[in-house]
């Protein structure tokens, strides 16, 4: 018993070693672009494009991404006239977290924070994904911060069933951590190829996603428990968001593709804009990762929303 005991302890850590240097590696294709801003609980790391006098729009990205997620193909779009703030989400890219893991409430205040503190005047908020839900909840706890939404492929109702792409991160919680540090890593970047073709369906995935669209940095033991953090919690945290949905009183746009095949566009897009008073609901041919495959529609819409 003790020789297999042994080597499993030999094998588990060398798995171990094996995910923190891919850890590194992907952390030298992908290296910080940004600055850093302490806020209570977290320091987070974000970019600054454009001038400082001239109207202000923030990006939140969404689940195993970061902020390259926007500065791939839509954020330079619009920094000419506009000064655009991209933010890695507490706990992903290079923001990092103190104490407990945040949820999408305590992720909206910590961004909410990075707000006031860099002196934006009611920025647009740009919400992608889970962004979406991190961008409902800034809005609803902290409505004097922001002029109002646009949401890109947000989740906005409750999902109770894990879209494919992320269903590897739902395992029982005790074994998160062991996984991470084991298992995830190998796993995803044998599937990475895969998964990336159906987050991105129907339309197809850029060759550089990995460097200048930030996907490497998804392949982390640290990302990994982020997400499987973030779909374990999202459905009871998006079930109080949908709940107060009457209280909001700012603009609301939301845009969705319609191959959409993360995120439901008639769930999280027709629903949504239905509880929402004075929301609107744009639907363009694409998948769900419209910022990157779609950018000039998806600027566009943004500057119709003025």
């Amino acid at each position: 018993m003790l020789i297999p005991l042994g080597f499993a302890g030999i094998f588990g850590a060398g798995l171990a070693g094996w995910s923190a240097y891919v850890a590194r590696k992907a952390e030298e294709m992908v290296p910080p672009d940004g600055q850093f801003a302490d806020v209570a609980g977290a320091r987070l790391h974000y970019v600054e494009l454009g001038r400082k006098d001239a109207p202000a729009i923030v990006m939140v990205h969404g689940l195993m991404g970061q902020l390259r997620n926007f500065s791939h193909s839509l954020a330079e779009r619009l920094a000419s006239d506009h000064r655009v703030i991209l933010v890695d989400r507490p706990g992903w890219g290079y923001s990092t977290v103190e104490g407990g893991r945040p949820g999408i409430v305590k992720q909206a205040a910590m961004i909410a924070a990075l707000i006031e503190q860099i002196g934006l005047e009611k920025p647009l908020l740009v919400g992608h994904s889970m962004g979406g839900a991190v961008s409902l909840a800034l809005a609803l706890d902290h409505p004097g911060r922001i002029r109002g939404l646009a949401l890109i492929a947000p989740l906005s109702q409750v999902v109770t069933k894990v879209p494919a792409p992320f269903a590897g991160l739902m395992a029982p919680p005790p074994l998160t951590p062991f996984l991470a540090w084991t298992m995830a890593v190998p796993a995803g970047m044998a599937t990475a190829a895969k998964t990336a073709r159906a987050v991105f369906a129907p339309d197809p995935v850029p060759a550089d996603f990995a460097t200048r669209g930030g996907g490497a940095l998804a392949i982390r033991p640290a990302s990994y428990l982020a997400g499987a953090f973030e779909v374990r919690n999202s459905p009871g945290e998006v079930a109080g968001i949908v709940a107060r949905y009457g209280e909001l009183k700012m603009p609301v746009a939301i845009l969705y593709g319609r191959g959409d095949a993360v995120l439901d566009p008639e769930l999280n897009g027709e629903k949504t804009v239905a509880e929402i008073a004075g929301a609107t609901l744009a639907l363009i041919e694409g998948g769900h990762m419209l910022p990157v495959t779609h950018a000039e529609a998806t600027e566009a819409w943004l500057r119709g929303l003025g």
